[in-house]
């Protein structure tokens, strides 16, 4: 795999060592931190902070999908996510994530300075793989899953996990290729907690090495969860310390990407496997 991301404006991210993405809502019902970022000044002071931290990715997202979150109007999305897009860029050159399914937000944020499109349908919707064709230097993570965020969690059910997860991975390559997408463009989550049971979430994240045949950036997202909270019978405020196992674990599985609400706790613990894996 090529250690080097390349993103618009001659940015690139280095991913030679596990890079973290910092988890920035503007969203009222975000399951952990919604309502608390949504005015685009607080945002950006948010933004700034998780980059001091450590982070080397802030990811905006203006719609929950949380089990059972209701669904957000195109212009409602636009309107929590541009400005604070723009409120970043204007102070920051750091890589800016964008999470949403919707092409005409793609399309807005990237304008507005976005690198990376983080679409949990995997540019299913209709139109997004052509946005996406349109910008050669936009990176776009694909994800994993089963369902609809309102449903995936009613009864989700695999004959075969891996396999199945597999080769959504391979048919979404395929059609993004088909498009005039790069492969060098992309990334790949396996979606934790979207579709997946206890079990197949803890499945995922021991054979996450197993994701490397694709030879593409991973990236991991399992920061205060429930499959944390339902193993260990922690509130959402309680879950730092599962939540820094999980992406030890990640890190040590392949993962490339880390995506985290706790940055400078994530930090520390990188900065630790690093120097076990390559000396102080």
């Amino acid at each position: 795999m090529n250690k080097l991301l390349n993103l618009p404006r001659q940015r690139t991210l280095d991913l030679a060592q596990p890079v973290i993405m910092g988890i920035l809502n503007v969203t009222p019902d975000s399951f952990s931190d919604g309502g608390q970022f949504l005015h685009p000044d607080i945002a950006l002071q948010r933004a700034l902070q998780l980059l001091e931290d450590g982070a080397q990715i802030i990811d905006i997202g203006g719609e929950s999908t949380r089990p059972g979150a209701p669904e957000v109007c195109v212009e409602d999305e636009l309107a929590r996510v541009i400005p604070a897009i723009t409120a970043i860029r204007a102070k920051s050159d750091c890589v800016i994530s964008i999470d949403t399914s919707k092409t005409e937000v793609m399309q807005q944020a990237i304008l507005a300075g976005a690198d990376i499109i983080n679409d949990v349908r995997a540019l299913q919707a209709p139109g997004a793989l052509d946005v996406i064709a349109q910008y050669p230097d936009v990176a776009v993570c694909l994800m994993h899953m089963q369902g609809q965020p309102r449903s995936m969690q009613a009864a989700p059910h695999y004959d075969d996990l891996m396999g199945a997860v597999n080769a959504f991975f391979t048919q979404r390559i395929a059609a993004c290729e088909t498009a005039g997408i790069k492969r060098t463009q992309l990334i790949l989550d396996p979606g934790f907690g979207f579709g997946k049971t206890l079990s197949h979430n803890f499945e995922l994240l021991a054979k996450f090495n197993d994701f490397k045949q694709f030879d593409l950036p991973l990236l991991a997202g399992l920061s205060r969860k429930s499959m944390i909270g339902n193993l260990l019978k922690r509130e959402t405020n309680e879950r730092l310390a599962g939540s820094l196992a999980g992406a030890l674990i990640a890190a040590q599985n392949g993962a490339h990407i880390i995506r985290v609400h706790d940055v400078k706790e994530t930090a520390d613990v990188l900065n630790v496997l690093h120097a076990c894996e390559q000396g102080v």
